[in-house]
């Protein structure tokens, strides 16, 4: 079986692991692997937008407290604080990169107003925000030198203490993954310093979802055979509002109605 070494290995080539493949880049070699083409992922079909409290009469604290009302006391606070002040920094650095949201006719960034929200604060780019955000990503990865993107590559299971020594041990550590080449049928490891997983979500366990095909959870069933803790999986969201055509005259799945 043949190996091969990355100083960082990202699994998944949507929003989470594009940025950290772009961050990861300054310090090392990075490979990007994806079971699909690269931009085929739950991150180019988002719509709507992205929420930050950037607007003039907008303050973080409004933000916090319209997420807390609308998790309806289920919210993780501390998280919600990571959330919002957070998502200010990054998406002003991502205008700072060039990323490209719909403006109003005086040259600001138009803001709209989505469920749970009390004042506008999402920024779009027309209605196809993911794909306008993964191209960007995509383009900016393209120039960035010390990263491989693979399409069509599987991870199958994370490599931890488990497969060297053949028993259980206290100390679980993740050495690489096990990876499957779709168009040979070869299975081949690697291994790096860092292994980032950016699988996206699950939501096709579900009989109607408007998430591609290939978000079936993989990630999160490698990282609990490896011993990872997961929680609150009822949570990962997929886009809530489809079309629904009853049966049998359901021919293609679900598609997103914003």
């Amino acid at each position: 079986m043949q190996n091969q070494h990355f100083d960082f290995l990202v699994i998944g080539s949507g929003i989470s692991g594009l940025t950290f493949a772009l961050k990861a880049a300054e310090s090392g070699s990075v490979l990007v692997i994806t079971k699909d083409r690269k931009n085929e992922n739950a991150t180019n079909y988002a719509q709507g937008g992205i929420a930050a409290a950037i607007g003039e009469m907008d303050l973080p604290k409004s933000h916090i407290e319209d997420t807390l009302k609308a998790g309806a006391g289920l919210c993780d606070l501390e998280a919600v604080k990571v959330l919002v002040h957070d998502g200010i920094k990054y998406v002003n650095e991502l205008i700072n990169e060039g990323m490209q949201f719909t403006l109003n006719k005086d040259g600001k960034i138009h803001l709209g107003r989505e469920g749970g929200h009390g004042q506008n604060r999402i920024l779009h780019s027309h209605d196809h925000t993911g794909q306008s955000l993964e191209s960007f990503l995509l383009t900016r990865i393209k120039s960035k030198p010390g990263i491989e993107i693979r399409e069509y590559q599987v991870a199958i299971d994370l490599i931890t203490e488990h497969h060297i020594d053949n028993h259980a041990s206290d100390q679980i550590n993740c050495y690489g993954a096990y990876i499957l080449d779709e168009p040979s049928s070869d299975i081949y490891r690697v291994t790096a310093d860092f292994i980032c997983l950016a699988t996206g979500g699950a939501g096709n366990v579900y009989p109607l979802t408007t998430n591609p095909a290939i978000s079936t959870g993989d990630g999160i069933a490698m990282a609990y055979r490896a011993g990872c803790r997961v929680r609150n999986l009822e949570f990962v969201q997929f886009h809530p509002t489809a079309l629904y055509v009853a049966e049998p005259f359901r021919k293609n799945k679900a598609f997103l109605i914003t």
